[in-house]
């Protein structure tokens, strides 16, 4: 990594926040991304924002110049296997997008049966609930154990802040939400990028546990139109610890058992993250892109907002 530990404390202050750039159009704030809205296409713009319980709890320097470059590394990669919305990147926190219809179902593909949360696959099926999220799984499953082949369990979009609601495969289809024939190709393509992304994750030495994907439609097309296997999007592991029987995450749950071990579950007011471990979690987004894309991390210059700007207007 060629920026130093010292060199990502300095930047902490610098992180971005947010952006305001109302020459650019309407603004639509995500939770880590400002999104503004043009004739035809989209201007997403990844900010150093952090959310790792449903809400805002900090800014990690660069984390956004990360989720933003890894994502479009990851929409050439599997550019074979289905669309994208991606037209261009004029900035290492900007992505133009083609304006996109989003299915009302996301797609989370998991490849290991795992976590803590008592609607998590893994709690479900310990406790012995029958088909959990309309799953056939076979018996004898230990906690982190690979499944027999990667599977998927759809979720509702969520919005307003609300939490996505969980659904089965028979579902999607019989509650109208997405065409049977479209829903195939979902399923097919998100598969196939999945196999993808556990390919290029062994080659890293990671492992990629589980992961979720938005689809929707460009011009009547199926395409890919959120971030792609990030630490943001996705799980990984490490899998030296894996095979010693104690897997480490390398993305955002890094993160969220730093509050987790706090106290903070995502309720009330949040512990507030140390510059150290600000710059500490910021250099492992930059080496999960390294990790994964085999290429240096170069960081754009700050302050990050102006810069955008000059690119943009």
């Amino acid at each position: 990594m060629a920026l130093s530990h010292a060199e990502l404390l300095q930047a902490v202050p610098a992180a971005l926040l947010r952006t305001d750039l109302p020459e650019l159009g309407k603004r639509v704030e995500g939770k880590v991304r400002d999104i503004y809205l043009r004739a035809g296409e989209r201007v997403l713009i990844t900010t150093d924002r952090v959310s790792a319980f449903d809400r805002v709890l900090g800014t990690i320097p660069f984390k956004g110049q990360v989720l933003n470059q890894l994502s479009a590394w990851w929409f050439e990669q599997t550019s074979g296997i289905v669309a994208n919305h991606m037209k261009s990147i004029p900035d290492p926190n900007v992505t133009i997008g083609a304006e996109a219809a989003a299915l009302p179902v996301e797609v989370i593909v998991r490849g290991y049966i795992t976590g803590v949360t008592s609607t998590s696959l893994w709690t479900l099926y310990d406790q012995g609930v029958d088909r959990p999220y309309g799953l056939d799984l076979p018996p004898g499953l230990s906690k982190n154990d690979a499944l027999p082949e990667p599977i998927i369990t759809p979720t509702t979009k969520a919005t307003g802040g609300a939490h996505d609601e969980r659904l089965t495969d028979e579902e999607v289809v019989s509650l109208g939400l997405v065409e049977p024939e479209l829903w195939q190709q979902v399923k097919t393509a998100a598969l196939a990028i999945f196999r993808k992304g556990q390919e290029v994750a062994a080659a890293a030495g990671l492992i990629l546990v589980d992961t979720k994907y938005e689809f929707g439609l460009i011009e009547g097309q199926l395409a890919l139109i959120d971030e792609v296997h990030t630490p943001d999007s996705s799980r990984y592991w490490i899998a030296e610890t894996y095979n010693s029987g104690e897997p480490q995450n390398y993305d955002k749950e890094f993160l969220r058992f730093w509050f987790a071990d706090r106290g903070y579950r995502g309720e009330g007011p949040a512990p507030t993250m140390p510059a150290e471990f600000v710059a500490t979690v910021a250099a492992r987004y930059i080496d999960a892109f390294e990790r994964l894309t085999g290429n240096s991390f170069v960081p754009g210059a700050i302050p990050v907002a102006e810069r955008i700007r000059k690119a943009l207007l």
